[in-house]
């Protein structure tokens, strides 16, 4: 049995990972869930499953919860602390890393610290410090499996071949709601109409990130490090239907794709049940239908996130690290109506540029700039202009 700890649980990840985890329980049992604050969703999963534990990391809500309305089998703790006791835990075979934004890091790195298998849907962990955190997997002997549709469909074309027979990687997008938009559009964008994607269903942050292309700039550093690809060796392409995820093409030509209906079901059993194939509860492909694959470039003037993306894969450093902290920002101010969200990019770019660049940081410096790029951002801003 494979002892799973889903971090992040109660997020749009961690649910669609617990609806993959109830049709194996013959073979995997859940003994860790997580969340910062959503205390009763967490709760009815401990009811459901019966974990040996469950985090809460908000340490403010210990004299609110209700320790009742948890399971009797589980233990409740509080605190970021607790949250890497359970990721590096010696009961915990596979780690989901599914907590949003750089509050992730911590857990995710003491589960590669600890060896252990981990399924990474949080992209951030290796945007702010994938040079570190693929360096600390080589010596401890984890596993990094991708959670990301793009990049398990990345991960599953490439073993159709060897890793010096890799000409690029190709990540689709499905170029969000704003596809095909005006300048004028954008800058008259709102909350409401961000957080409306046409083909997937996910939480407001990501959601977002898809609307400005950060996802995919995101996706482009993820990509470098799990990879070990060089920048030039990953291009991305707008697909509308959001079907094929991400395609490998050959030195001899050949391009391998992963196709499947827009669900993350699927690359989440993939990553827990990995190297084998098992039925999923995931939608699948109706080959009784007509359908119509459309592939075409990102708009990167209307878009500049996707610039970004590319010059911190480059540049490495502290780059990630500030990049990522000062878009969780933007986005969140935008979110609240504090910024536009066309603001979201030129914030991002102007912290970049304003932040003292190193090369080879420690992961205390990141941390350190993560919060400088943050209170950045905080006090940024906007100019109202198009």
């Amino acid at each position: 049995m494979k002892r799973i700890a889903v971090l992040g649980s109660t997020g749009s990840i961690g649910t669609s990972c617990l609806e993959v985890l109830d049709g194996l329980l013959d073979q995997m049992v859940l003994v860790g869930v997580s969340a910062h604050q959503r205390w009763e969703d967490l709760a009815a999963q401990t009811h459901d499953f019966s974990p040996r534990w469950a985090v809460l990391s908000d340490t403010e809500l210990s004299g609110v919860v209700r320790r009742s309305a948890f399971s009797e089998k589980t233990e409740l703790l509080f605190g970021a602390d607790e949250l890497s006791r359970l990721a590096s835990h010696v009961d915990v075979d596979i780690v989901v890393a599914a907590i949003v934004g750089a509050a992730g890091l911590q857990s995710t790195i003491a589960a590669v610290e600890a060896g252990k298998t981990v399924a990474i849907a949080n992209k951030e962990t290796l945007v702010v410090a994938g040079p570190q955190v693929v360096e600390l997997a080589r010596k401890t002997g984890a596993k990094l499996l991708p959670v990301d549709s793009e990049h398990s469909a990345i991960f599953q074309s490439l073993q159709a071949g060897k890793g010096r027979e890799v000409k690029r990687v190709v990540l689709t997008s499905s170029g969000g709601p704003f596809r095909g938009a005006t300048r004028e559009q954008l800058a008259s964008v709102t909350p409401d109409k961000a957080l409306k994607h046409p083909t997937w269903e996910m939480g407001p942050k990501i959601t977002v990130d898809s609307a400005t292309l950060m996802n995919k700039a995101l996706e482009v550093i993820e990509a470098k490090w799990l990879f070990g690809l060089e920048p030039e060796q990953i291009e991305v392409v707008v697909h509308p239907q959001s079907v094929v995820h991400s395609f490998v093409e050959f030195v001899d030509g050949s391009c391998i794709a992963q196709l499947s209906p827009p669900d993350m079901k699927l690359p989440i059993q993939y990553a827990l049940t990995w190297p084998d194939r098992m039925e999923c509860p995931g939608p699948k492909m109706d080959w009784s239908s007509t359908w119509s694959l459309d592939f075409h470039p990102p708009d990167r003037e209307l878009f500049p996130a996707l610039d970004l993306g590319y010059e911190v894969a480059r540049k490495g450093g502290t780059c990630g690290a500030v990049l990522n902290a000062a878009n969780e920002i933007a986005v969140e101010r935008f979110l609240q109506g504090e910024l536009n969200f066309v603001d979201i990019p030129r914030v991002c770019r102007a912290v970049l540029d304003a932040h003292n660049f190193d090369p080879s940081p420690s992961l205390s410096e990141l941390v350190r700039l993560d919060v400088w790029a943050r209170e950045e951002t905080t006090r940024w801003k906007s100019s109202r202009s198009i």
